[in-house]
């Protein structure tokens, strides 16, 4: 079975999606389209900004996703049986598998995008990344750390864990880790706590956006990352984005769990190829297509 996946922030680079915009058609009335909605040309950031200018979150997260969903739908593979997006690329796995529309996904997407700037400015705080340690072990040292606020936010693959929190927190949990036998746990640069409980305040504000937009029926299961299972009703998908701004990214078990569901190759749309490399480390035996 055919598995879709779609990256999150920190996939971009400098001159992402201008190859689909020259050669499709469709591909450049789609981006010309996401230019009037988001009112600024996301194009020329794309295809000619700085790294800095596109690390700006009310850029970078339209910018991943746009970049995804027309790689998506300019491809010529047939259409996936069973899709998930990792954090702000299960918008695009919505999209792809037909549980938004082009114009909701984005609109929700520059949404939420704003809606974490803000919250990151209300409560500053970073991520770190974790290697060697099982997950297991990094939540339960997270829940021991007494100051300020830590968990775990990114279960990317075996051995492989992002923590978030407040500052404070993040830099309590780093010592320990390392005595337990972490073979890295280092701080990453980001603007704040994503899938934390930091983000309340962004997940709030989201809720107004996408309570005014429609969900459909997907035409594939579609794995969603607070759950890692597969979802096709529209009312959970919708109850479950917004969990995901405060709730970890269940990657490693999502992947797992549509393996175990009969997805035997996976096909990442989007810029990079870092979910491939994830799911190699996961499941060597899959196929990467």
């Amino acid at each position: 079975m055919k598995a879709f996946v779609f990256p999150g922030q920190g996939s971009q680079y400098t001159g992402m999606g201008k190859n689909l915009y020259e050669q499709y058609p469709m591909a450049r009335d789609l981006f010309e389209e996401a230019n009037t909605i988001l009112g600024f040309r996301i194009t020329d950031v794309m295809f000619e900004g700085t790294d800095e200018e596109l690390r700006a979150t009310r850029v970078t997260q339209p910018a991943v996703f746009l970049h995804s969903v027309i790689a998506h739908m300019v491809n010529t593979i047939e259409e996936p049986q069973m899709v998930a997006g990792h954090s702000l690329g299960e918008f695009s796995a919505l999209v792809a598998a037909g549980a938004l529309s082009f114009e909701d996904g984005l609109r929700l997407v520059s949404a939420r995008a704003e809606a974490m700037q803000k919250a990151c400015e209300m409560h500053p705080g970073t991520m770190a990344a974790v290697l060697g340690l099982p997950d297991e072990k990094v939540e339960e040292i997270c829940s021991g750390i007494q100051e300020g606020v830590v968990v775990a936010a990114n279960f990317n693959c075996p051995g492989q864990v992002v923590i978030s929190g407040s500052m404070e927190g993040i830099d309590a949990a780093i010592p320990v880790l390392k005595e337990a036998g972490a073979r890295r746990a280092i701080k990453l640069p980001v603007g704040g706590a994503f899938h934390s409980p930091l983000m309340q305040p962004a997940a709030d504000a989201l809720r107004t956006a996408i309570e005014q937009v429609s969900f459909h029926y997907p035409t594939c299961p579609v794995y969603q990352n607070v759950c890692a299972t597969p979802q096709t009703q529209p009312e959970q998908i919708r109850h479950n984005l917004l969990l995901q701004l405060t709730s970890p990214v269940r990657w490693t078990q999502s992947v797992m769990q549509m393996i175990a569901d009969g997805a035997d190759t996976f096909y990442e749309f989007g810029p990079g190829d870092v979910l491939k490399n994830l799911i190699k480390k996961i499941n060597p035996e899959v196929t990467i297509g």
